[in-house]
């Protein structure tokens, strides 16, 4: 069925703080839209190859595959190649019977082929890494999946194939559990997960077993706490909804939603609960407001920032709330973003523009990776993954 136009709607903003900036990705829109089609809606609740619904990570593995987390339906989607082509069927799925199934766990028990509300996703090494985050688990493949429901080869977080319960049903945490694990990254060599529900960020140097502890913890002083921004006022050390994480320029860039901002590492951490260097979104290290406590956006604000990723030296932020993608050159804190996609200038923000869905506008974009010149963003709350060029 057709969906009519929204009614009007621009905001007024204040008198001066309508900058613009030059485009992060191209002017052209996307390269490939997968999971929508312009003018059309298709329910995103009835599942198929050709289908998303609420998807909140995408990748591009070494070998060229793409892997989307189709997280509302609950499975993983692979291309083998491309796509091509809009709306282009997927090759491969991990998580359900068939295209059609949809369900937590495929409406069963866990297994190592299974997941539960899916989001990051990332290259390792040769094969695939998936935070299975309400599973509370991360998933590993040592080589890219060459079949559908192959079972993955390592689970972290969990001590076997069939247990699900956070931190292995204690009250606190420890360095083999999680805790709804929404991000995962492979950063210089080590894989980085993102531990949101414990409010940390753990790093193992070789995973090769499962059940395997982390060799580091970021955001908390140990790895038995889980406290709000470590249990103090907000600061360096700690972090309250660290959601995705890369490597730029030598360091470690994390995006700590709870606090909207993105905290910088100048090189890789050496030490549990090391401090980071610098913050993107804030102009202190003790400021957390969205935003700048303004309702406004502008090019230094930020509002709950899902996930970085990395193109070219530039740090790419999917500026969720805002609904728009950021791009810096400068990781000083407080810097100002040059680049903007999503809206047209820094001081505006709202799903779609405040108006429905075109090619090339934003709703929640929830995950962003960058792969030989393109973004792959995963736009969440439009049930589709956008391939877009870079400027």
């Amino acid at each position: 069925m057709k969906v009519s136009a929204a009614p009007s709607f621009t905001p007024i903003k204040a008198a001066g703080t309508a900058v613009s900036g030059p485009p992060l990705l191209s002017r052209d829109g996307p390269r490939i839209v997968l999971g929508w089609s312009e003018g059309d809606f298709v329910a995103p609740n009835i599942p198929s190859a050709s289908t998303l619904f609420g998807p909140r990570g995408a990748a591009r593995l070494r070998d060229g595959t793409l892997w989307v987390a189709d997280t509302g339906h609950h499975r993983m989607l692979g291309w083998m190649s491309g796509p091509e082509a809009d709306n282009q069927p997927a090759d491969l799925l991990i998580g359900q019977p068939d295209f059609a199934s949809e369900g937590r766990n495929a409406k069963g028990h866990a297994s190592a082929s299974t997941v539960n509300v899916p989001t990051g996703v990332s290259p390792w090494g040769d094969g695939l890494a998936v935070a299975d985050a309400w599973n509370h688990r991360v998933l590993l493949w040592r080589k890219t999946p060459a079949s559908s429901n192959q079972p993955a080869d390592i689970i972290l977080g969990q001590l076997n194939e069939q247990s699900i319960e956070a931190n292995h049903g204690s009250d606190a945490p420890s360095a083999a559990s999680l805790h709804w694990p929404y991000g995962v990254s492979e950063v210089g060599g080590r894989l980085v997960v993102c531990d949101t529900g414990n409010r940390r960020v753990l790093i193992w140097n070789a995973p090769e077993r499962t059940g395997q502890p982390a060799d580091l913890v970021l955001g908390q002083p140990d790895f038995n706490s889980r406290d709000e921004n470590a249990g103090q006022e907000v600061g360096a050390a700690g972090m309250r909804w660290p959601h995705g994480a890369a490597l730029w320029r030598g360091g470690l860039a994390v995006s700590d939603a709870g606090n909207n901002r993105i905290m910088l590492w100048r090189s890789l951490p050496a030490h549990n609960g090391q401090p980071c260097d610098a913050v993107l979104g804030q102009t202190g290290f003790t400021d957390c407001d969205h935003n700048l406590a303004s309702y406004y956006p502008n090019a230094v604000a930020l509002n709950m920032p899902y996930a970085v990723a990395v193109e070219d030296e530039a740090l790419l932020v999917a500026d969720t709330a805002n609904s728009r993608l950021l791009g810096w050159q400068s990781g000083e804190t407080g810097a100002k973003a040059i680049r903007l996609t999503g809206q047209p200038d820094f001081a505006s923000k709202g799903d779609n523009r405040w108006g429905v869905a075109t090619r090339d506008s934003l709703c929640w974009p929830y995950g962003i990776a960058c792969s030989g010149g393109e973004a792959i963003i995963a736009d969440s709350g439009n049930n589709r993954v956008l391939l877009w060029r870079m400027a």
